[in-house]
């Protein structure tokens, strides 16, 4: 004789607790709750619903750099962004000639208050090899750097350094000339790559033979050519870019990003009261705006 299975009435089926309209038998491993296919995420051991899951992952810590910055991006997106814009403010410099005379950074230009040179003539740049230069250096030296900085700081470092060259070139600089380019912040990656190597006990001597080999480049290709280079920037980014790398990597893991901010925002202080001691200097020499 058969005997029939019993039956369960549609009340005692259970069903996923966010689809009261879908039967299921699968539980989440850690709230017991059932879950259907579609709430169903996989673990390491059986099944999780949604909530577990989401839960689970705010309780882990990300991963950081040695430095303190987020690891785990596939891409140096902020090494790409940088190369994209320079390359897009020389297209709009060649279109534009009179964007460069606004933009390069012009002493009497700065001291009259149009300060904002100090940072868009970072982007601009004298011919085609000299954009070319720049960012294949920027292009081989920057991903390793963000890699290792984190975005954030790897963004502020370039930008403090292209700063700290462009001041350079406004304390230091004949007022007569104007001046472009990218190489106070590449120069400014270079001394950071030369910390960074040493503080992780990395070879530096193929760096530092970069770093010599530019600065030779520096002060002797002017003597051979007709063409000038700004030492100034160069070694004003240099300088930067190994001082705030210095505070970025040496600064003690239980108080790092409090130190590495602190520092970032201390060295921008430092840079403006730069820029403010010059203008006043040359506005007492000339007795007002120099334009």
């Amino acid at each position: 004789m058969a005997y029939p299975y019993p039956q369960q009435s549609p009340a005692e089926t259970p069903t996923c607790y966010r689809h009261p309209d879908r039967q299921t038998y699968v539980r989440c491993n850690r709230c017991g709750r059932y879950i259907c296919g579609e709430c169903m995420r996989s673990a390491a051991v059986g099944h999780q619903c949604v909530e577990c899951v989401n839960a689970g992952a705010r309780t882990v810590r990300p991963v950081r750099t040695p430095f303190g910055g987020r690891a785990g991006a596939t891409k140096p997106m902020v090494t790409y962004v940088l190369i994209a814009v320079n390359v897009l403010a020389f297209v709009l410099q060649t279109a534009m000639p009179e964007l460069e005379r606004e933009l390069v950074l012009w002493a009497p230009g700065v001291a009259s208050g149009e300060w904002w040179r100090l940072g868009t003539s970072a982007f601009l740049h004298y011919g085609i090899t000299h954009l070319l230069f720049n960012m294949l250096a920027l292009y081989f030296v920057g991903p390793q750097l963000e890699a290792a900085l984190g975005r954030l700081r790897f963004g502020a470092l370039y930008g403090l350094s292209a700063l700290g060259g462009s001041v350079l070139v406004y304390l230091l600089s004949p007022l007569n000339t104007g001046t472009a380019g990218a190489s106070g912040a590449v120069f400014g990656l270079f001394g950071a790559t030369f910390v960074v190597a040493k503080r992780l006990n990395m070879d530096i001597r193929g760096i530092a033979a970069i770093i010599v080999l530019n600065l030779v480049f520096t002060f002797v290709y002017p003597l051979i050519s007709s063409q000038g280079i700004s030492w100034q920037g160069h070694i004003g980014g240099l300088v930067t870019g190994a001082a705030v790398a210095a505070a970025y990597a040496y600064a003690p893991r239980e108080r790092r990003d409090l130190i590495q901010a602190g520092v970032t925002a201390a060295v921008l202080v430092v840079l403006a009261a730069l820029v403010w001691w010059r203008t006043g200097e040359l506005l007492d020499l000339f007795g007002g705006p120099l334009r």
